[in-house]
């Protein structure tokens, strides 16, 4: 790539901004596998998002890759090659996937992110650039989306604008629970099925004590009441299946009842593997 000066303003999230963007757990475990495995003197890792643009604009990023790049204080250095290569790979796969912007570690934007995101909106329409903050500071992860806008006088480009767009990070419980041990960089163990299940169950605990505090706040006239949260409320509740305690308590120990059974049938098939496994040895040595 050619070596451009650029300025670079940063700005947070705008209301004004129509643009928003949705990323899928797998992209920020992808990126952080390829931090942990960057080579030794680079600072930080840059690759491309892969995704789709739904039907309310939304930029929906679900896949990513790594690009091998140099970088200095005046010039970036892409292997384009590489680049290219991947993404008939990827789309090999999944063909409705296609470039939705570019990622990068680190906190905020820098100089060699205009440099970069000049390439890739060369690759796709209006590219989102996805930071991650892989030092995970305080137990959370920073991430954030920015779209660039060139500011220019005449013909002549002045600087690159970088605008914070809104950025949603959805995930099911098994996926949160790997995102928060990914948050702490150091565990002694991972969890079991068991623990994960428990920690969600707290979880949704704090959450529903959240949600009553709330309503009787609403009741006793100390908050103004929401119409679209009253919504909310209204569509949870009457999701929840209509069961007796009885019911209820008797559908929870029969899959309780399951779980065991296929936990004490694994344990036996081990335990007959390894007894094989040790008779085939000693007849062997005899």
């Amino acid at each position: 790539m050619a070596v451009i000066e650029h300025t670079v303003l940063q700005f947070s999230t705008s209301s004004s901004s129509s643009l928003s963007a949705k990323v899928h757990p797998l992209v920020i475990f992808n990126i952080c596998d390829c931090y942990v495995r960057r080579p030794d003197q680079a600072e930080r890792v840059i690759g491309t998002l892969l995704g789709s643009i739904l039907p309310d604009g939304t930029v929906d990023i679900r896949n990513s890759y790594a690009v091998p790049h140099n970088e200095s204080a005046d010039q970036v250095a892409l292997d384009i090659d590489y680049h290219h290569n991947m993404l008939i790979s990827q789309q090999k796969v999944n063909p409705k996937e296609v470039i939705v912007g570019w990622y990068s570690t680190g906190f905020g934007v820098t100089g060699g992110s205009a440099l970069i995101h000049e390439f890739y909106s060369r690759e796709a329409p209006n590219p989102v650039h996805l930071t991650v903050d892989t030092g995970f500071r305080n137990g959370e992860g920073t991430i954030k989306a920015y779209v660039s806008v060139n500011l220019s006088l005449g013909d002549r480009q002045l600087a690159a604008q970088f605008q914070e767009i809104p950025l949603d990070l959805r995930m099911v419980e098994a996926e949160r629970v790997g995102y928060d041990i990914l948050k702490t960089t150091m565990v002694d163990k991972l969890p079991t099925d068991l623990e994960g299940m428990e920690a969600s169950m707290e979880r949704l605990l704090a959450l529903i004590d959240d949600v009553y505090k709330y309503v009787d706040n609403v009741v006793e006239s100390r908050v103004e009441p929401d119409n679209n949260i009253g919504r909310f409320l209204l569509d949870a509740v009457a999701s929840l299946p209509k069961l007796s305690p009885t019911a209820f308590d008797k559908l929870v120990n029969d899959s309780l009842q399951d779980n065991l059974l296929l936990l004490y049938l694994s344990s036996i098939t081990r335990t007959q593997l390894t007894l094989a496994e040790k008779l085939n040895t000693a007849a062997q040595v005899l």
